[in-house]
Parts: C-alpha cells; structure tokens; sequence
C-alpha cells in the first residue's frame, strides 16, 4: 500500500482536499510521525496574528503543547491543481484554548501550497488569516 500522501495515492482534488484533512487532523491528535511526513522540511507558516513559522518551531511548539488545536474543522476545500503543486483554500473553525483556561473559537480562512517532493506530496507553504 503506497503512503498516504505518496503521488500514486493522491492525484485528484477529493484526494488532496482528504490529505488536508489528514494532515488537520494530525495536529489536533499530535501525531507527529504523520504531521512530519506531510510537512516539508521547507514549510514556512505565516499565523493568523502575522508571525512566522519554520517547519521545526510549528511542529515543536505542537508537539510540546505551546499550540493546542482543540478542534479544527475545515469548510468546502478549493482545489487549484498544476503540474508539481496543488494550491487549497478555505474556511476553518478552530478552537484551542486560551490564556485565561477558557476555550477560544474562531474562523480563519487558510490557504496552502502543497508540492511533490520525490513522489510525495508534502505541504510547503500556509497562510491563515483570522477572520473578524
């Protein structure tokens, strides 16, 4: 069985909106193995408060419990594929909580590059933007 986001198992847009999810879904669930193998090494994140983050500060500070997603929820995922690179927008829900203890809830809308890397596709570039 080919890996996950191996370029024989994703091709088309319902695949690349599923890896999205999966790779959502692996950072609620701290799974790091799988959130490493779908981040590249190049990935560059930039927050919804303006920061920046390399691959290792964001998978760090997940892995570490510095940013806890308690829910991230994705809305219709569009898909813009090229030849070597896939391009995803859309709306998510979030939730993590916040400095008083509290949960805090928001909407961001996301965008993210993803680019195959040796026959893998790994996402390079992300960009979430807090709306409201």
């Amino acid at each position: 069985m080919a890996p996950i986001n191996s370029a024989e198992a994703v091709s088309s847009a319902d695949d690349f909106r599923s890896l999205e999810r999966t790779r959502l879904r692996s950072l609620v669930e701290r799974d790091m193995e799988l959130a490493r193998a779908l981040h590249s090494p190049e990935f560059h994140l930039v927050t919804p408060g303006g920061n920046t983050r390399s691959r290792e500060s964001y998978l760090t500070a997940v892995q570490t419990g510095a940013i806890t997603y308690l829910k991230w929820q994705a809305a219709d995922i569009m898909v813009r594929q090229f030849s070597g690179v896939v391009l995803l927008r859309y709306q998510a829900e979030l939730e993590m909580p916040s400095q008083s203890g509290a949960t805090s809830s928001f909407v961001c809308w996301h965008t993210d590059s993803y680019e195959l890397h040796n026959g893998f596709w790994q996402v390079v570039l992300s960009q979430a933007t807090r709306i409201g």
